[in-house]
């Protein structure tokens, strides 16, 4: 049988990765985050919150040129 992904609220994204609402369903719409439905209630499994985190580019700080 199948597991079940672990689910997160928006809200939990939100805190746990410190963004904006309106930023995460930006993300949503360009496909870069997948929305599951549960009824009403959108979730976000957790593998999928964490590849969407790890295809963020890292920045050393300094300006580009």
């Amino acid at each position: 049988m199948n597991e079940l992904p672990e689910l997160m609220t928006v809200a939990d994204f939100l805190r746990r990765y410190s963004i904006g609402r309106t930023t995460f369903y930006r993300e949503v719409a360009a496909g870069r985050i997948t929305l599951r439905k549960l009824g009403i209630a959108s979730r976000v499994a957790r593998s999928d919150a964490e590849r969407w985190a790890d295809s963020l580019t890292v920045s050393d700080g300094r300006a580009e040129k």
